[in-house]
C-alpha cells in the first residue's frame, strides 16, 4: 500500500496495490503492521457500512471529547466526495478541510484521526461506504456542523437542489459556534 500524508497533519490517503486479471482483482484493504508503521497504533473496535443513492450528503458529523472517533473510510461500490474538517483547536490547520474522491475504481482509503468532523456526498447512482472506528458511537457526544457553512467553503460538486440531507444534518451548528468551544 502507498501511504500519502495529506496537507493536514494526521490525515492520510492510502492507495492499495491491486492485482487484477481476467478473473477480477485482489487487494489487501487493511494490514495492521503496515498501518502502524506509517500512521501509528489505532485500536479499531467496529466496522460500519452505509448504502446511499446519488445526492445523499451525510455530515459533517463528529463526537466530542473523549468520545471522538478516528476513522478509516473507503467505498466498495460507487463514488463519493469524502470530507474531513480539522476541529483540533491547537492545530495550525484548525478549520481547514480536505476533500478526496473515494470510489470502487480508485480503491483509495482515507484515515481521519480523532478531532475531525466528517462527511461525504454520493457522486454515483449508488454508493456503499464502509469505515472502521476506534471508539463506539455515543449519542450524547454527537454533534453536526452545517455541511454548507460559508466559513468552511466546502465545494460540494452537486447542485444544491438535488441534495438529499437528513433533517438532523440540515440543523447542524455553524463552524463559528463550534470554533468558540474547546472540543479536543
Amino acid at each position: 500500500m502507498n501511504y500519502i500524508q495529506t496537507e493536514i497533519d494526521g490525515v492520510w490517503l492510502i492507495e492499495p496495490t491491486v492485482y487484477g486479471d481476467q478473473r477480477g482483482y485482489f487487494m489487501e484493504s487493511f494490514k495492521q503492521q503496515e498501518f502502524e508503521q506509517h500512521i501509528g497504533r489505532v485500536n479499531f473496535l467496529q466496522d460500519n457500512e452505509s448504502k446511499s443513492v446519488f445526492g445523499v450528503l451525510r455530515g459533517l458529523h463528529y463526537q466530542q471529547g473523549e468520545y471522538s472517533q478516528a476513522k478509516l473510510v473507503r467505498v466498495i461500490k460507487g463514488a463519493v466526495l469524502d470530507v474531513a474538517v480539522d476541529l483540533r483547536t491547537a492545530s495550525p490547520t484548525f478549520g481547514k478541510h480536505i476533500s478526496v474522491e473515494l470510489s470502487e475504481d480508485n480503491k483509495r482509503q482515507l484515515f481521519i484521526p480523532r478531532g475531525f468532523a466528517h462527511g461525504f456526498l454520493v457522486l454515483s447512482d449508488e454508493a456503499i461506504f464502509t469505515y472502521k472506528v476506534d471508539n463506539y458511537y455515543t449519542p450524547q457526544a454527537e454533534a453536526t456542523i452545517m455541511y454548507n457553512d460559508p466559513q468552511l467553503k466546502i465545494d460540494w460538486p452537486v447542485d444544491p437542489s438535488v441534495l438529499i440531507v437528513s433533517d438532523k444534518d440540515k440543523c447542524g451548528t455553524s463552524f463559528a459556534e463550534v470554533a468558540t468551544k474547546s472540543l479536543f
